[in-house]
């Protein structure tokens, strides 16, 4: 597991980076909120330890950042401001969990094990492909880092071409699983629908994602 520290006091880093070493985590360092948020989207995290008063960027502006690019890589946040307004804003600004400085290593890792088994918990039930994400959970949905409102229906429609994994779905079996009533032949209900999520999910995209199979059905893979 390697994570990203973010912190300008050299004795809380060297602190970080010993408890981290010992809990059997490898470590990267940025000092201050402008190298940090450059490390964090360009290099591969599991997670990010980011205190919230940083020189540059401070460590709120820089989890709000990471967020609006689409970059969800649990954040657990540190700061000698413990009041509640603080740990609020904190969460709000993206961050997954809070800890108030001083803290004992102890807690610190345990934290630290609990924020990446509860995203790795969360990477295992997200459907995708390509550059499109979704959370079967939460419905939320992404493309490109773009978050993509979807309506109840559309989501369980684009749950449904999701889980065929590529392979082709009919019509019958996308009533079956987004209406489930029985096949009407006459109905242009899925024909409207796959407008509708096509609309969404591939406007704006050089590679359509929502291919019609004609006699067959749909299927949700890039063009060959």
């Amino acid at each position: 597991m390697r994570l990203l520290i973010v912190e300008d006091e050299p004795k809380t880093a060297e602190l970080l980076k010993t408890a981290l070493m010992k809990g059997g985590y490898e470590s990267a360092f940025a000092v201050d909120g402008d190298s940090g948020l450059k490390q964090a989207v360009e290099g591969t995290f599991d997670a990010l330890v980011c205190d919230i008063m940083l020189p540059k960027l401070d460590g709120l502006s820089l989890v709000r950042e990471l967020r609006r690019r689409g970059i969800m890589t649990p954040v657990l946040m540190l700061s000698a401001r413990g009041e509640v307004e603080q740990r609020v804003e904190g969460l709000d600004a993206g961050a997954d969990d809070y800890l108030p400085k001083p803290f004992a290593t102890s807690e610190l890792l345990a934290r630290v094990r609990s924020l990446l088994r509860r995203n790795s918990l969360k990477k295992a039930a997200l459907l995708s492909a390509d550059d499109l994400h979704f959370d079967p959970v939460t419905r939320e949905t992404r493309r490109a880092g773009r978050r993509v409102e979807l309506s109840s229906r559309e989501a369980l429609l684009l749950e449904c071409l999701l889980k065929a994994e590529g392979a082709v779905v009919s019509r019958r079996d996308i009533i079956s699983a987004v209406w489930e009533y029985d096949f009407d032949p006459g109905t242009n209900l899925v024909e409207v629908y796959v407008r509708r999520l096509r609309d969404k999910i591939d406007r704006d995209h050089a590679e359509p994602l929502i291919q019609t199979v004609r006699g067959l059905g749909y299927a949700l893979r890039p063009q060959p």
